[in-house]
């Protein structure tokens, strides 16, 4: 996760953006002239994984849900947009693009079905959007994906024999439910020992240790699998294709659901980065857990993650322009 404090910026998602380049190109260079070296990081990823899922539950605020309560309308819109219309259109994307190429079509179906629980509130502040009210939907975004993880998997990937779902419960407990229970209450506790302020400053820290660890993740990810990479490589302007299309349709999703509930402009921008933004770290650590040995379902999430940053960007720029001309009292610089 990038920054989730009440005024994020984007040099924290410029810097995540560079990060990941540089992972990859690195990890690649490394796996492939130095295999031996790449291999053994490939095979110790367990502590780099658990660094991750704890600075991702450390960094959630559950108290913002309390302080949003009055909006549960937005909410409700979000969720729906969110966990029911981008899933299906994922899926519908995927099977277009991916139907041959069954595990990176599983890649991009989990990469297309989580929202995004980081960087999307700094895209949305700098579109003027309703920063309060994004941070309210981080805490739902991340325990329904995590809830919904199993079912979106056997629903959408019946055809991948290779998937074991029904050892998906047991790995999110052990992986995910008991390390974010231990985080959670590591948050609870710093916070009353060390005072707002200090606190404050310790998820700072947090927010900024959290994109090198991804970054250090992806590398090996690439470093350890590069060989079954670039067998695959020719697929890969199929994925890029296939992310495009995905990022425009659910684009049209957002401006319709605007239209139609008549949301202002800040909601309008909110609803819009979140539809858009897809939590790719988050299921990138999910998914090397539970469907392990799996190098060309990670690189999906990968490249995904990687291509959303500039998209982000140019959202951003198209909502400024249509705030300019559809909500000109509205407008926030």
């Amino acid at each position: 996760m990038l920054t989730l404090s009440s005024r994020p910026r984007l040099p924290g998602v410029t810097l995540t953006s560079s990060l990941l380049l540089a992972a990859i190109v690195g990890g690649a260079l490394l796996g492939h002239f130095a295999p031996a070296r790449g291999q053994w990081l490939g095979d110790n990823v367990d502590a780099t994984l658990l660094t991750m899922i704890g600075l991702l539950f450390f960094s959630v605020r559950f108290e913002m849900l309390a302080q949003q309560a009055s909006n549960l309308r937005f909410l409700a819109i979000a969720l729906v947009a969110n966990f029911v219309f981008v899933p299906l259109i994922g899926y519908g994307v995927a099977a277009l693009f991916m139907a041959a190429h069954p595990l990176l079509m599983v890649g991009l179906v989990i990469y297309f079905m989580a929202p995004c629980t980081d960087w999307f509130l700094g895209f949305t502040r700098l579109a003027g959007g309703n920063i309060a009210l994004g941070m309210a939907l981080v805490p739902l975004n991340m325990l329904i994906q995590l809830l919904l993880y199993p079912l979106y998997l056997q629903w959408f990937t019946q055809q991948t024999g290779s998937i074991e779902v029904q050892l998906i419960g047991t790995t999110l407990l052990y992986w995910f439910v008991l390390p974010a229970i231990a985080a959670l209450t590591l948050h609870h506790i710093l916070r009353r020992v060390l005072g707002a302020q200090r606190f404050a400053q310790c998820l700072t820290w947090a927010d900024r240790a959290t994109p090198w660890v991804i970054a250090l993740l992806v590398m090996q990810i690439f470093a350890g699998n590069i060989a079954v990479m670039l067998a695959h490589h020719r697929v890969f302007a199929l994925l890029l294709l296939s992310v495009f299309v995905f990022f425009v349709l659910t684009f049209l999703l957002s401006e319709i659901i605007c239209r139609f509930c008549r949301l202002d402009y800040p909601e309008h921008a909110l609803l819009t980065m979140t539809i858009a933004a897809r939590n790719a770290p988050l299921m990138l650590a999910v998914t090397m857990t539970a469907l392990p040995g799996q190098p060309l379902i990670y690189a999906a999430l990968v490249i995904g993650m990687l291509v959303e940053f500039p998209h982000l960007t140019l959202l951003r720029r198209v909502l400024l322009a249509l705030s300019a001309r559809r909500y000109p009292s509205q407008r926030q610089t």
